[in-house]
């Protein structure tokens, strides 16, 4: 590696993109390539970025496995960072254990953090945990460290363990040397900081921080989650997500706790009845039964003169945990408000669903002016600017029910 090559990676590891570019700008070896790709990257220019990184893992000679192992990984990162997601995690995998076999552990450790990235995005929290733990920081660069404690922190505020992503996100503060870490430390620091979801109790209405949550659910009351469809009673946990009528009907009948709930209410909001006759009725009658079989050890469904009550069992509180923003699309718009730019297919990868029915929710946000569009094709991507409302996707880890 001559001495341009070498002063250009030097300065890139200092965070000077402009002298690093400087240096290599008017070369096109291998090298110059692929060190020019991870400048244009860091710049914003990720379509540039990806297409000279390319250009280089096909300049670099056979016997250089490693350098095109990290041009795979810088690529890779492109993509998680375009919420490019359909490409094989296989290749990431083949990359990291081509630098594994070689020695390069900095870059290796760097391909495993990115895909422990992707899995934390689409909401496997086991998976990404379970392959973090088999990293030790303690050898890492700052950098390096500093990434690794945004993604412990990342799974912490997942996990809803405030005091753990606090102090994850300290360290990361302490190991963050270049601008654009420090400015992901920041941003992650105010979600923490930000409202996340909605407390409903008794006719009254606040909003929650993370650290409020975390708390409510380690509390004695019963809360009914409406953001992950369950009913919690400390660690106790009755799932509802793939029972929506139920637990519209526990909702209901939360947000009315002591009082009941009229027969009228509860069907037109399970049912989305306008009107109504006997066989609603009826069907109300073993929906609610069906509801009282599930929550037999946390609440009891009791029939009153106009309707339906909740009773807990332990619980001297009943409340519901509500989402910030409920509308039609509202899964969308949580994953949106990261001001990254998505394509309906990673979309429907981290929702769960399907390109088209993703698409169908996009084209209405965008006629109401709640997201942006740019490009054609494949190349068409989603965002919006992250404003105050937006749903967080932190209390919204996996594939949303639907009616």
């Amino acid at each position: 590696m001559d001495s341009l090559i070498t002063a250009a990676a030097r300065a890139l590891a200092a965070g000077d993109l402009l002298g690093a570019l400087k240096r290599v700008a008017l070369r096109n070896d291998a090298p110059a390539l692929a060190l020019r790709g991870i400048v244009m990257a860091q710049l914003g220019d990720l379509v540039r970025a990806k297409a000279l990184l390319r250009s280089a893992a096909r300049a670099f000679g056979p016997k250089e496995s490693v350098a095109r192992a990290r041009c795979v990984v810088a690529e890779a990162e492109i993509a998680l960072v375009s919420r490019d997601l359909g490409s094989s995690p296989k290749t990431l995998a083949t990359a990291r254990a081509t630098l594994e076999a070689h020695g390069d552990r900095v870059n290796a450790a760097h391909a495993r953090h990115l895909e422990v990235r992707r899995l934390l995005l689409i909401g496997r929290l086991d998976d990404a945990e379970c392959m973090l733990g088999e990293l030790d920081p303690a050898s890492f660069p700052p950098a390096l460290r500093a990434a690794h404690e945004l993604v412990v922190a990342g799974i912490a505020m997942r996990r809803l363990r405030v005091k753990s992503a606090s102090a994850a996100l300290a360290r990361a503060a302490r190991h963050a040397d270049i601008p654009a870490l420090k400015a992901e430390v920041e941003s992650a620091c105010r979600v923490l900081a930000s409202p996340a979801a909605r407390w409903i109790a008794r006719g009254e209405e606040r909003v929650l921080l993370l650290e409020e949550v975390e708390s409510l659910l380690a509390s004695k009351a019963l809360v009914i989650d409406a953001c992950r469809y369950a009913v919690r009673e400390g660690s106790e946990v009755v799932s509802l997500a793939t029972r929506p009528v139920l637990f519209t009907l526990a909702r209901a009948l939360g947000e009315a706790w002591p009082g009941d709930v009229p027969r009228s209410t509860l069907i037109a909001r399970a049912f989305r009845a306008k009107h109504f006759d006997e066989s609603h009725r009826a069907r109300l009658r073993v929906e609610v039964a069906r509801l009282r079989v599930k929550l037999r050890t946390l609440a009891d469904l009791s029939a009153t003169q106009r309707g339906f009550a909740l009773a807990p069992r332990r619980a001297r509180d009943v409340v519901v945990l509500a989402p910030l923003l409920e509308e039609e699309h509202a899964a969308v718009l949580a994953f949106l408000a990261d001001g990254e730019s998505w394509s309906s297919s990673a979309l429907a990868i981290a929702l769960g669903t399907s390109p088209r029915t993703v698409q169908r929710a996009l084209y209405p946000l965008a006629a109401a002016g709640k997201v942006q569009s740019f490009g054609r094709g494949r190349a068409r991507r989603w965002m919006t600017s992250p404003v105050l409302g937006i749903p967080t996707i932190l209390l919204l880890p996996g594939p949303l029910p639907s009616d």
